[in-house]
C-alpha cells in the first residue's frame, strides 16, 4: 500500500486532533434523559411528594395563561418547591376568563355579586 493513501485513510476516521482515538463515526450524546434523571434525583433529595387529584394548573403571565390539563404536581412545602409536569397550552387570558372566575370563588368577586350570591 501507498504511505500517502494510508495517511489519508487514517486522517479521515480521526474525530479529534493528533493523539485522539480513531473512530468511524462520532458518538452523539443524549442529554435529555440524563437531564431528566438528574432532575428526578435532585427532587427526590429535596423530598417532593406527589399531590393527587389536580385536574388543571393555570400560570398567569401578563395577558397570557399557561394551562396544564391533568398535570403531575409534586411539592415540597418545607423547601418551597413546586413541580408541575405535563403538556402546556398557551392561551390568552380573555379566552379563559369565564371559567377562571368560577374557580376563584366568592372572595374574589365584586361586592354586587356577593350580595346576590352569599355563598
Amino acid at each position: 500500500m501507498n504511505v500517502d493513501k494510508l495517511k489519508k485513510m487514517a486522517g479521515a476516521v480521526r474525530t479529534g486532533g493528533k493523539g485522539s482515538v480513531r473512530r468511524k463515526k462520532k458518538a452523539v450524546h443524549k442529554t435529555t434523559t440524563t437531564d431528566d434523571k438528574r432532575l428526578q434525583s435532585t427532587l427526590k433529595r429535596v423530598g417532593v411528594n406527589t399531590i393527587p387529584g389536580i385536574e388543571e394548573v393555570n400560570i398567569f403571565k401578563d395577558d397570557v395563561v399557561i394551562q396544564f390539563l391533568n398535570p403531575k404536581v409534586q411539592a415540597s412545602i418545607g423547601a418551597n418547591t413546586w413541580v408541575v409536569s405535563g403538556t402546556p397550552q398557551t392561551k390568552k387570558l380573555q379566552d379563559l376568563l369565564p371559567s377562571i372566575i368560577n374557580q376563584l370563588g366568592p372572595a374574589h368577586s365584586s361586592p354586587e355579586e356577593r350580595r346576590h350570591h352569599p355563598f
